[in-house]
């Protein structure tokens, strides 16, 4: 005779970057275990890969590999509440008094920071404009990788970012060009006619996307009220 299969409840979550519903469940042992290897390796990379693959058992009906990083970190920290507890114990330095603070984040506090000045909206003339979408994990981990090396690899991480435009549209014939549909070629010699103006709007872009956040208010030893900001899945699992 065979040992049951145990059911797990099911929860309801909304997907940050398009505000769609979706289902989850609760991580099981296994499931756990991968996520404690990963952190007491220390390596963010390790962490990532391990959250996208617990991501991908519990998230039901939604193609993981397509959702924003941030994204990934808000649902990973939804999981672990209804998983574990929704309290993370996290410390930190004073920068002033260089004290040692304990807190407990309740993760049902975190959320994802959309900053006001955002928008995936790029304008390049009167007549055009750009839609960006989102780097995938895989595409983010490239831009870091580059970013840490020489700067000789400045070409690749600028092709890396480029890759993220997704729609041209034509506001005078309302005509949208899907640019996954065109050559390499024809899109690099499109952005080669790009000016400073829209290269610094792509730049924003990626600097002012959406993060998970959380702000700390506490007293340090002189009892001054101060705040600490908590950003990025990295602040959070390691």
């Amino acid at each position: 005779m065979a040992l049951p299969k145990l059911n797990q409840p099911l929860f309801e979550i909304e997907i940050p970057s398009t505000g769609k519903k979706a289902r989850y469940r609760p991580f099981t042992v296994k499931e756990e275990k991968i996520l404690l290897i990963a952190q007491e390796s220390k390596e963010l990379d390790q962490i990532i890969l391990s959250v996208k693959q617990v991501i991908s058992n519990c998230l039901q009906d939604v193609d993981v590999d397509l959702l924003s990083v941030f994204d990934l970190e808000y649902i990973i920290l939804n999981i672990r509440a209804k998983s574990v507890n929704n309290e993370i114990d996290f410390g930190f330095q004073d920068e002033d008094t260089e004290e040692r603070v304990d807190v407990k984040i309740d993760v049902n506090e975190v959320k994802v920071y959309f900053d006001p000045d955002h928008s995936k909206k790029i304008d390049i003339d009167s007549q055009y404009y750009m839609m960006m979408r989102y780097p995938s994990l895989e595409e983010v981990r490239q831009m870091q990788s580059v970013n840490d090396e020489e700067s000789t690899n400045t070409e690749q991480m600028f092709n890396t970012m480029l890759s993220c435009i997704d729609t041209l549209v034509d506001q005078e014939t309302d005509e949208v060009y899907k640019l996954s549909e065109f050559t390499s070629e024809e899109v690099a010699d499109f952005v080669d006619g790009f000016n400073s103006t829209i290269v610094e709007s792509i730049q924003k872009f990626y600097i002012t996307m959406p993060k998970l956040r959380h702000v700390i208010e506490y007293k340090d030893k002189k009892g001054k009220a101060k705040t600490f900001v908590v950003e990025g899945m990295d602040s959070f699992f390691t």
